[in-house]
């Protein structure tokens, strides 16, 4: 534990939550890696059938182990850092962490609310899926990781 600017003691939560987060999505990926199918159908439309090896391979053990980053970055955030060059460092990257998963979330969720959407080839199970339970999950990331760089950035070693 390691005390903020206004001396209130923190355990660093959100960097941890955000560490969970990350490995819960690293799990999910390599789950469909391996050969599962749970959900994967619904959100990834024909390549989740036919499994092509480019998508195995970035798709799903690539992203997994982008997320196993992410995971690492969340634990590093939920750390105290003292305010030199590595701290810094782990804050920037906590927020570009943010910003690339807020800008996923809320690009997909306008996509396929407007009038672009209907254009997409799209079926409504894919879209449900997506609009109810993979972009918020995407909001829900970058939040968390958004207050874990933030709350990261006040506390000190």
């Amino acid at each position: 534990m390691y005390e903020d600017p206004q001396g209130r003691t923190t355990p660093g939560l959100w960097g941890c939550i955000a560490c969970a987060w990350a490995v819960a999505f690293a799990v999910l990926h390599f789950f469909w890696a391996l050969g599962g199918s749970w959900g994967l159908s619904v959100s990834a439309g024909p390549l989740a059938e036919e499994r092509p090896g480019w998508f195995v391979t970035v798709g799903l053990w690539g992203v997994g182990l982008l997320c196993l980053v992410g995971g690492v970055l969340g634990w590093l955030l939920a750390r105290p850092r003292p305010r030199d060059r590595a701290g810094r460092m782990v804050r920037a990257l906590g927020w570009c962490a943010c910003a690339v998963l807020l800008v996923r979330g809320i690009s997909v969720e306008v996509l396929l609310i407007g009038t672009a959407g209907e254009r997409l080839d799209v079926s409504p199970e894919q879209r449900l899926w997506t609009l109810l339970l993979w972009n918020p999950w995407f909001l829900v990331g970058g939040l968390v990781f958004g207050m874990a760089a933030w709350r990261s950035g006040r506390a000190r070693a």
